[in-house]
């Protein structure tokens, strides 16, 4: 009996396939007598709302000035935009189909105890590993340590550095200062404040120090002041906003004028898109000023009210000055401590975030705002560039191997960008990949090229892909539709590009065996 081929759906293209851009790549381990520090910069929720990225609002002197040292990366793409699975692909340079992380739920060393993270690695090279902020996802990293086996430092409780003269912040998740809301949690509770006092935004005249990002940046400024080893460090810094709530100092909001906020262009769904597509951006609605201002339509998604949808904006923008003024601090204390020239930083926002387009308040997609991320590295004997070929985040732990001169794990799903970051022409990466699961029976794979976004969604059941089940399609055009308003797969004039982006998923496919 004549045997039926796998992914029938993908053989017109299967016969043009090219080697496998994910092959793992290995390298010598190379002498090199003055080992250059690691700086290790992760953001949470910050999409490329940059100066570098060409924002024209956005207020970023420090990353900017970083980018104009470092290498930019146009087109550089997380595994899956949620943070829990996210990091555990990047931490480990392996894709969620990998790791085993696609969702919120699991425990991180329970699914992967033989998993090296990167900055395992690099302390069973030789390095002193230390970490402050977000690097892992505490949902997945309980407790303290942020995964014991990563830091050869214990892990710095950001808590020890809030600033002194202020109380540290207080409300629901400890994220708030304002007057109000300390009064209530002493009054009514942290139930009544949960319920009625959990806002999306806050803006308040306090210091840097009084929120999270400023108690991080206070103890890397203390770590680094303090630092005698001879060993070179790698130092992984979790900065957490633009998370959710959008809560940052008031001289920050100050920056931006909020009759100046653009709303989204674009805030309906895709002509001819799957509905699982979308997603009711629940973890918005949880704040208690949001379901007033809010309400839900088939063909809109979210229909937000625009003076909330601008303060919202208002306090993303704000919390992403914040965080780069941050920044600006951390590469302050490297240079006064002589050691910035001899460092080399990797800036990375961990998944993109929606702001009203396609009607969403999240990231949870695999749409252009949520999967797209900035990544900026610089090496300080490397001169500027800027690369325009599309990478992902399983790139980073191979190419911060190549620049550092240790041997390149085996098995890793990324290559190495050092080419690239040399001479971006030498770049000859075709695409990226993300994925994400829906409705628990669904998973879809979006592969982005420099012009185009392919989108599969096959049958996922027990957390394993069917791709001889095809449930929908999905194509979109950057060129002639960066809001993404149709989805062009079955127009006829993309037949071609169809065709070819089928080939790609196929290569990605036999990659991936």
């Amino acid at each position: 009996m004549k045997q039926t081929p796998k992914y029938k759906w993908l053989l017109p293209g299967l016969a043009l396939l090219t080697p496998s851009l994910s092959t793992n790549l290995s390298a010598q381990k190379k002498e090199n007598p003055q080992k250059k520090n690691v700086l290790f910069i992760a953001i949470d929720d910050m999409k490329p709302l940059l100066g570098c990225y060409g924002d024209p609002i956005a207020k970023t002197p420090n990353m900017d000035k970083l980018a104009a040292k470092g290498t930019l990366f146009t087109l550089a793409y997380c595994q899956q935009a949620v943070s829990g699975p996210t990091r555990a692909s990047l931490l480990t340079g392996l894709r969620p189909d990998h790791t085993k992380m696609w969702d919120m739920s699991e425990r991180f060393r329970t699914v992967n105890p033989e998993a090296v993270t990167i900055p395992q690695y690099f302390r069973q090279n030789g390095y002193e590993t230390a970490g402050i902020g977000k690097i892992f996802d505490q949902s997945q990293v309980p407790g303290k340590t942020n995964d014991v086996l990563s830091w050869s430092i214990p892990y710095m409780d950001q808590t020890a550095f809030y600033d002194k003269n202020i109380e540290p912040p207080t409300g629901f998740r400890g994220e708030y200062q304002a007057l109000e809301i300390r009064e209530a949690m002493k009054i009514k509770g942290e139930e009544y404040v949960q319920k009625n006092m959990f806002y999306a935004t806050e803006c308040v005249d306090v210091p840097d120090g009084a929120y999270k990002n400023g108690a991080i940046t206070n103890g890397v400024e203390q770590f680094v002041a303090n630092y005698k080893s001879d060993k070179p460090f790698f130092l992984a810094i979790g900065f957490q906003k633009p998370h959710l709530p959008f809560v940052a100092p008031k001289k920050y909001w100050d920056l931006y004028k909020r009759e100046e906020m653009p709303l989204a262009k674009f805030s309906q769904k895709a002509s001819g898109s799957p509905d699982f597509a979308y997603t009711n951006s629940g973890e918005l609605p949880q704040y208690s000023d949001i379901p007033a201002a809010v309400e839900f339509s088939d063909i809109k998604n979210m229909v937000m009210k625009d003076e909330k949808a601008r303060q919202l904006i208002h306090g993303y923008y704000a919390c992403v000055s914040y965080t780069d003024a941050q920044i600006g601090k951390v590469i302050e204390a490297l240079e006064k401590k002589g050691v910035l020239n001899n460092t080399i930083i990797v800036l990375w926002g961990d998944h993109g975030w929606h702001l009203g387009d396609h009607g969403l308040w999240c990231k949870h997609t695999n749409f252009e705002q949520a999967t797209h991320s900035p990544l900026i590295i610089i090496d300080p004997s490397i001169k500027p560039s800027k690369v325009t070929s599309p990478v992902e985040f399983v790139d980073i732990y191979p190419t911060l191997c190549e620049m550092t001169s240790l041997t390149i794990p085996e098995k890793l799903d990324g290559i190495s960008l050092v080419s690239g970051i040399k001479n971006p022409q030498k770049l000859t990466k075709k695409y990226a990949v993300s994925q994400y699961p829906r409705d628990e029976n669904k998973m879809g794979y979006s592969l982005r090229d420099g012009k185009y976004r392919y989108t599969v969604w096959v049958e996922w059941k027990n957390k394993v892909s069917n791709f001889d089940n095809v449930i929908a399609e999905e194509l979109y055009d950057y060129e002639k539709d960066p809001l993404e308003t149709i989805n062009q797969l079955n127009v006829k004039s993309y037949t071609i590009v169809a065709k070819t982006m089928k080939q790609y998923m196929g290569e990605y496919l036999q990659s991936q065996k």
